[in-house]
């Protein structure tokens, strides 16, 4: 069940149509989870500074079980998603942080239980 949040100083307007859709349907090709398990939060807007500077940037919060809790996974997860948001927001890759959050299956509810007994 991945979570995928991007964060960015991006007005509104400069986000493209459709992004949370695209960005849904790759993070499940990356993460290799059904599409029908991600959850995308886009916030634009945001006030965002990286390498001191407050030029337009991204960060990208990962969060999932069992998928992103090595430096071998997360390599190549890493520059699967660069490649999907620099095509998408248009940025440079030194303007983009991504963020990986390994999780356990208690620490998310659903269907009033958590996880781990789903």
């Amino acid at each position: 069940m991945p979570f995928i949040e991007l964060e960015t100083n991006l007005p509104a307007s400069r986000i493209p149509a459709g992004l949370e859709k695209r960005l849904c349907a790759a993070a499940a090709d990356i993460l290799d989870k059904p599409e029908d398990r991600v959850s995308v939060t886009i916030r634009p807007g945001m006030t965002l500074m990286i390498q001191g500077s407050t030029e337009p940037c991204a960060h990208l919060l990962v969060s999932s079980i069992g998928v992103v809790g090595t430096a071998e996974q997360n390599r190549g997860h890493s520059s699967r998603f660069f490649e999907f948001l620099t095509k998408e927001l248009s940025l440079d890759q030194d303007r983009i942080i991504i963020r990986f959050f390994p999780l356990e299956p208690w620490q998310i509810g659903k269907k009033g239980t958590v996880m781990t007994f789903l």
